[in-house]
């Protein structure tokens, strides 16, 4: 491989998309649903799902009607990460990007994904974090890697009482997902049993730890979820918006944004390590692997959940 970037060429985007309605948007009673649609493959988010649930948020954001958005998932589950193996994987595929970083995907060595990633994974985070409407995450099902990113940037969580968390990719070599917040959303040492051991942390474990509002049987899910966000939209706009800024920066003040940055870093160090070690950023693993290396550790737990 050439240094240049001139002479580097990117690896062919063979993406085959089962959707072009990647994210489902309606409004009803001033609240905005947001549904992440890939359910054949448990709601992985490609750049596609990405660029679209941006742009819903963005429609959501400018519509005055809408006060409150509720962001869910179809399907079985409401997200189940990134997506590192289905046939809508499209990291190769360049898209009208949102931020201000270059496009990635004629960029050598390190460059490639480190540009990619803080587009799509935390600078889009941040972006949809800081938006001046409530949002709601309401999840049920798996919510695991990439997932935590999306249901960790919206203000509430509710979830159903079988919704589980999950960060399993130290057994990639990396120190959890882009947007770190897991010592922001668990306490520290829990955030370190939830990375060290990358198991599966129940609804009610996470409610405990503060990291989710309410946890409801699964057929009062959207129910609550929808009380809960008619509640708020009662409340002034401007109101909302400016108590949202506020607790977002004390946030901030603790060091959220600082060591995320660094955490990044950290992340894609590891990225760096993998190649030079297996030739594959994420270690070696794919989608199977992972899904088979969550199926070891659950037996090994006393029995898949």
């Amino acid at each position: 491989m050439h240094s240049s970037d001139s002479q580097f060429v990117s690896r062919e985007d063979v993406a085959v998309y089962e959707t072009q309605d990647p994210v489902l948007y309606a409004v009803a009673d001033g609240i905005a649903t947001l549904t992440l649609n890939r359910p054949t493959f448990n709601n992985a988010q490609n750049s596609q799902m990405t660029y679209a649930l941006d742009a819903a948020l963005r429609q959501a954001v400018d519509d005055d009607s809408v006060k409150v958005i509720v962001l869910c998932g179809e399907g079985r589950h409401f997200s189940a990460g990134h997506d590192i193996g289905t046939p809508g994987r499209d990291i190769n595929k360049p898209f009208e990007r949102a931020h201000l970083w270059w496009d990635h995907t004629n960029k050598p060595g390190g460059e490639q994904l480190y540009a990619r990633e803080q587009e799509v994974y935390l600078g889009m985070c941040r972006r949809w974090r800081e938006l001046p409407k409530p949002t709601i995450a309401m999840v049920h099902g798996a919510c695991v890697a990439g997932g935590l990113m999306l249901a960790w940037v919206c203000d509430l969580i509710v979830a159903s009482d079988d919704a589980f968390f999950q960060d399993p990719v130290v057994r990639m070599g990396i120190p959890g997902v882009e947007y770190f917040a897991h010592p922001y959303e668990l306490n520290p040492r829990i955030a370190k049993e939830f990375l060290f051991c990358g198991e599966r942390m129940s609804a009610d474990r996470a409610y405990q730890m503060g990291m989710v509002n309410r946890v409801v049987p699964r057929d009062q899910l959207q129910e609550v979820t929808y009380a809960l966000a008619a509640s708020i939209a009662r409340q002034p706009r401007m109101g909302l918006a400016l108590t949202k800024q506020a607790i977002n920066h004390v946030e901030d003040l603790q060091g959220k944004r600082t060591a995320m940055d660094a955490a990044f870093a950290w992340h894609h160090f590891a990225h760096a390590h993998n190649e030079l070690l297996s030739g594959d950023k994420l270690g070696g693993f794919d989608a199977k692997g992972m899904a088979q290396a969550n199926k070891q550790a659950l037996r090994a737990e006393g029995g898949e959940r």
